[in-house]
Formats: C-alpha cells, sequence, structure tokens
C-alpha cells in the first residue's frame, strides 16, 4: 500500500507543517502542487509520468480552445490512451482472438510486447477526470486557463491512487477554502479519517490472507459457511475500496480541502438502485453523467433505457479490471439495476404488489438486496467459470 512506506511517512511530515504554517495562499497551492509532482513522480516512475504529462498537455490545450473539435479530440485521445494501456492486451488475447481464431499466430508472436505494457499509475482516474473537463467545457463551463492550476488539478495527490473522481469545478472551490487557511478542525477531521481508513485497510488485507486459505476449501463447506464465506468476502472488498477513499478524503481535509464522500453505509441499502447512490459515489455519478446521460438516459422509453443502462454499467465493470469477469459482473448490476427500476410498470398490478411489500417491510428489499450483490461480488474476486460455480454451491448441498 503506497500509504504505507518510510518515504510516504517522511514525505507528510515534511509536507504539512510546510503548508500549515504558509502565510500566502498563492505559496500554499505552489506547496501543494511541488508536493504532488513529487508524489505521482516518486511511486509512477518516468514511464508513469511522461504519459499523462502529454496527455494532459494536450487537454489542457483543447480545453483553452473551447471548440468541439479540439475538445473531441482530446476526449478520444484520452479513452485511446486508457484502451491502449489497460485493455490491449485483454483486447489481443482474449477478445480478438475469440472473434477470430486465425489471430492467435499473430498475438502470440507480439505477446510479449503486449506483456510489456505498462499502465501508468491510476491512468484511470487521469482519464475519467480529463473526459469529465472537455465534456463540461464543450457544454459551456469556463475551462482551466492557468496551467498552475490544470497541473494542480490533474496530480493532486490525496485522489491519486483510489479517487473520489474530481469535478474540476468543486474541486477549484474547495481548493480556495484550503488554500486560504487550515484551522484545528480540519486536521482533526482529516486524521481520524485516516485513521478510519488504515484501520480498514489492515482489516481488508488480513481477510484477504483468510479469504485465500478458505477458498480452495470452499466446495467442501456447509451451505451456511459458503454463505459466511461470501459475507467476509463483501466486508474484504468494501473495507479495501472505501479505506482508500477514506484515507484520500482525510488526506485532503488535512489541506482544508474537502473532497465529495465517496461511500455511504452502502451495505445498508434496501434495492440495487439505493446500492449505487451509496457505492463508490463520484464513480456512480460520473457514469451517470457522461454516459447513460450521454446514451438518452430514460427519455426514450423502457428499452432503450434498460439498454443504456447495460452499457453504462458494462463500461463501469470494465473501467474496475480488463476480464471478462469484470464486464459480467458490470452487465450483471445493470441486469439488477433494469428490474429494480422497471418491475412496477412491467408486471403491473403484480408489480405494485410486490413494490407495496418491498415499501411496508424494508427488510424484504434489503435481505435480497445484500444477496444479489453479495452474490455478485464472486464476479468481481474469481474468473467467471469459477464465480459461477461458486455461485451455484450458495444453494446446493454436497
Amino acid at each position: 500500500m503506497l500509504f504505507l512506506t518510510y518515504w510516504f511517512v517522511f514525505f507528510i511530515v515534511s509536507l504539512y507543517p510546510v503548508y500549515w504554517f504558509c502565510p500566502f495562499p498563492a505559496f500554499r497551492r505552489l506547496i501543494l502542487l511541488v508536493g504532488s509532482v513529487t508524489f505521482h513522480t516518486h511511486f509512477a516512475g518516468p514511464a508513469g509520468v511522461v504519459p499523462i504529462v502529454v496527455l494532459g498537455t494536450f487537454v489542457y490545450l483543447a480545453g483553452l480552445t473551447r471548440w468541439r473539435g479540439p475538445c473531441y479530440a482530446g476526449i478520444a485521445a484520452s479513452c485511446l490512451a486508457l484502451i491502449y494501456y489497460k485493455y490491449a492486451t485483454f483486447l489481443a488475447t482474449q477478445v480478438l482472438v475469440s472473434v477470430w481464431p486465425g489471430a492467435a499466430g499473430f498475438v502470440e508472436a507480439h505477446a510479449q510486447g503486449l506483456r510489456a505494457i505498462t499502465a501508468p499509475l491510476a491512468i484511470s482516474f487521469f482519464v475519467f477526470e480529463f473526459v469529465h473537463y472537455l465534456i463540461d467545457v464543450c457544454r459551456g463551463d469556463r475551462p482551466i486557463r492557468s496551467p498552475f492550476d490544470f497541473a494542480l488539478f490533474t496530480v493532486f495527490w490525496p485522489s491519486i491512487v483510489a479517487g473520489p473522481v474530481k469535478r474540476y469545478q468543486h474541486f477549484f472551490e474547495a481548493l480556495r477554502c484550503g488554500a486560504g487557511g487550515v484551522n484545528s478542525q480540519d486536521v482533526a477531521v482529516g486524521l481520524v479519517r485516516v485513521a478510519i481508513g488504515l484501520v480498514k485497510k489492515f482489516a481488508a488485507d488480513n481477510l484477504t490472507g483468510w479469504i485465500a486459505y478458505s477458498a480452495p476449501l470452499y466446495a467442501g463447506m456447509t451451505v451456511l459457511d459458503r454463505w459466511q464465506f461470501l459475507g467476509l468476502l463483501a466486508l474484504r472488498i468494501l473495507w479495501d475500496f472505501s479505506g482508500y477513499s477514506d484515507m484520500a478524503i482525510g488526506f485532503a481535509r488535512m489541506f482544508g480541502i474537502r473532497l465529495p464522500a465517496n461511500f455511504c453505509w452502502p451495505y445498508l441499502a434496501g434495492s440495487v438502485t439505493s446500492f449505487w447512490r451509496r457505492w463508490h459515489i463520484s464513480l456512480s455519478l460520473w457514469i451517470r453523467d457522461y454516459i447513460y446521460f450521454a446514451l438518452g438516459g430514460n427519455r426514450r422509453g423502457v428499452a432503450r433505457k434498460v439498454v443504456n443502462g447495460l452499457i453504462a454499467f458494462a463500461i463501469c465493470g470494465l473501467w474496475h479490471g480488463a476480464g471478462w469477469n469484470f464486464l459480467l459482473w458490470g452487465l450483471y448490476h445493470g441486469v439488477g439495476i433494469a428490474v429494480a427500476s422497471t418491475y412496477r410498470d412491467v408486471l403491473g398490478p403484480l408489480g405494485r404488489g410486490i413494490g407495496f411489500v418491498f415499501d411496508r417491510v424494508p427488510l424484504v428489499g434489503w435481505v435480497l438486496t445484500m444477496g444479489f450483490v453479495a452474490i455478485g461480488w464472486l464476479l468481481f474476486f474469481y474468473p467467471a467459470p469459477e464465480a459461477m460455480k461458486m455461485a451455484r454451491l450458495l444453494f446446493v448441498k454436497v
């Protein structure tokens, strides 16, 4: 974990006092930028920094024009960079060979080159923020004119590793407040949030070891033990994701900068729709605003709404990783959202009756939602064939 190294401890012990005691807001921004560049350079290395500098420069210049052509070119370049660095191997070895078996020889001949592709640190977060920026500029928002400010938005170090996915309008408002001065409450709240994140990460890491040990024994467990295994897997994934987000939000708060919440008790959700309002909130809102709405949202009838949702969730799944299991996990939740949002209308009186039960007895909706979400984590965590076999064993006594 990046936040548990001697270098990082020295980094924050050196950076925060200089920032806190600096009397000038402009200098605080400079200190924050220098710290962010140092952080990114150290952990990403030259191979990870150069692509982001080149892509960021292109995006910055495209945004300055406010013309659709350069902005669309910047969006295309960002998406192509993400595809190349994160998905080239998957597309070549899995998708291409599946569609065109004759390409297997070509792929094998270039296998070493494909394996040599190393994605820059946090390329997914960089690309989503660049795309958001250019789309909002195309929609009429003011571009970032200062290259200093654009660089700070791009490499703000607390959110590089695991988000939240920032919106530049909100970020600069929060930065203005933070650069104006940090009070003791900001530091105290930030430290507590970081501590909570660290506890979650330690718990997740310990559960990872237990899950790795127990997985080979899964088929021989009782049905109850398998469900307990699944519950601990769900906790491990939640604590891993939200632990990083808590630390990012806490470190930013210690600069007086308030990043948006990223998780809000998702395992208390009473429906799949509610779950996605609580889980990885910044990512969910990004997918909704820049993919689902861009495809037409729910404005063109139920069938188109379902298709748009499936496309959006397929992209959401692949954003988490390059593999069939992530695609299936996204589609699985897309189907869940489609059912949850349309069953009342599609089933007529029966659907309204089911909805009445969920409204009057929230526990029923919560149990079904948590079962649905937990089974989905098998697809997220394991290869698709193994995940499907494990899901079947949840309901079969062997």
